[in-house]
């Protein structure tokens, strides 16, 4: 079997090299010149863990491809075309699909043969119609008598985990409107799901519902926990224990209540927002989606809320000085810069919304992740210090943040970057040390959803 994948960013590459790894021809498109030539000698513009020795493997076995001569690749027997482009969000919270249409018009102009148009990027429900039409409008150009079918196949890869999650997914969505399109997706995904076969088809409509439903449920569940997280903090509680009290209630589980800085990323900020800009065009207003939004965007301030806060109470009757004004001058690191760990994706990021606050405020701020240093490095250019490793970021530093959860995060060496720091001052944005165990070490230690310093 053979199909074509348009768009190699992050959804069209990992599922284009996880078709490849089961045997199938796969073609990808994309009209980066430079990144197709890139991709074609191993050099991949995304990271997550294992894509790069894929790709590599299964280019080099022929089975993946790499072109931006669209043209040429439906002369041959395409069977499926998947469009993986991006969907970024337009200035009124709603999906941009101007690359989607654009896809969809091309591949109605240069179809030989049958076929069917799959959409995975995230779209709005009723975007293929749209989809639809266009290659429609352009076979009639062309005065072509050419049949297709048109599908939704929603992704729900997690960064970080996006080979398992599509090499062995606990479901497949499949939207699709004829019986050849169903039998053509039942024979592309059979090899994944031999051993329990786990394809849900279903009418397009509620395919690209389910995609923007499921995200907005997990946006909920982070939200909902940042929140009572902040209520444990007012009221003396620990949030740690109410997660393992709520998460052993098999109707609630543990999973997305892990209470923190709020979500980034490329997926629930936009799809939380074009999803309540769906609903208002229909006429219906999502409260619960804007309360989990504003949530969310307040997640964001916590922590430098706080380390204000500890500053004003530390220093502020000393130095006369209020508000932010209290951080000016202080040197403050950062642990951790993607949205989070086992990524290098800075969109939508916590840190950045920190660090914008940090620097407006007059501090240094000196910044280390394992991974997303170079992204970093387009995101904030020269205005934030690189260093090398831990150790290098907190030297000097009048306090320490952790922002995001990396393993290299866990176990350091506390009496080493005590003694590199002017004040051994720790707030833990993601709850991931034992306060018991920094208070031992001689630091003052502050995390989310306990009683702290206030």
């Amino acid at each position: 079997m053979k199909i074509a994948v348009i768009g190699t960013g992050y959804v069209g590459l990992v599922s284009g090299a996880c078709f490849a790894e089961n045997g199938t021809e796969v073609v990808c498109i994309d009209v980066d010149e430079k990144k197709i030539e890139n991709l074609k000698k191993g050099i991949l513009p995304i990271y997550e863990p294992g894509l790069e020795e894929m790709v590599q493997r299964n280019h080099q076995a022929g089975r993946l491809q790499f072109t931006t001569d669209l043209a040429t690749v439906l002369t041959s027997p395409i069977e499926v075309v998947f469009c993986a482009v991006g969907t970024p969000q337009d200035e009124d919270g709603s999906a941009d699909l101007k690359y989607v249409e654009a896809v969809a018009r091309s591949v109605g102009h240069y179809m030989t043969d049958y076929l069917v148009f799959v959409t995975k990027s995230t779209v709005p429900v009723g975007t293929h119609k749209l989809v639809k039409r266009a290659i429609q409008e352009e076979l009639d150009k062309r005065q072509s008598t050419l049949t297709f079918d048109v599908a939704s196949n929603p992704e729900f890869l997690k960064e970080g985990a996006a080979i398992k999650d599509f090499m062995s997914p606990d479901r497949v969505v499949v939207g699709v409107e004829s019986e050849t399109a169903q039998s053509l997706m039942t024979k592309l995904y059979r090899p994944f799901l031999l051993n329990n076969f786990r394809v849900i088809f279903m009418d397009i409509l509620s395919a690209e519902m389910t995609k923007y439903a499921a995200n907005a449920m997990l946006a909920t569940r982070i939200s909902f926990i940042n929140d009572i997280a902040n209520l444990c903090e007012l009221v003396g509680a620990d949030v740690n224990m109410v997660r393992k009290g709520i998460g052993t209630d098999p109707r609630i589980g543990n999973k997305f209540l892990y209470a923190g800085l709020g979500y980034g990323g490329s997926c629930f900020p936009k799809d939380v927002k074009a999803l309540i800009k769906t609903a208002s065009g229909y006429g219906y207003d999502l409260r619960i989606l804007k309360a989990v939004e504003d949530v969310n965007n307040d997640q964001k301030q916590v922590l430098f809320n706080k380390l204000k806060a500890y500053f004003q109470k530390e220093d502020g009757h000393q130095s006369g000085k209020e508000g932010k004004d209290i951080l000016a001058g202080k040197t403050i690191a950062i642990w951790g810069l993607a949205f989070k760990a086992e990524t290098d994706d800075m969109r939508e990021a916590p840190s950045l919304v920190i660090i914008k606050q940090l620097l407006d405020a007059g501090c240094t701020v000196k910044v280390y992740d394992p991974v997303s240093m170079e992204e970093a490095m387009r995101c904030l250019g020269d205005t934030v210090i690189y260093a090398k490793d831990i150790y290098d970021s907190v030297l000097g530093a009048d306090a320490l943040l952790l922002i995001t959860e990396w393993k290299e995060f866990r176990l350091p060496s506390w009496a080493a970057v005590k003694k590199l720091m002017n004040r051994p001052v720790l707030f833990d944005g993601r709850n991931i040390y034992e306060e018991s165990d920094l208070i031992e070490a001689g630091f003052v230690y502050e995390s989310i959803g306990k009683r702290g310093l206030n």
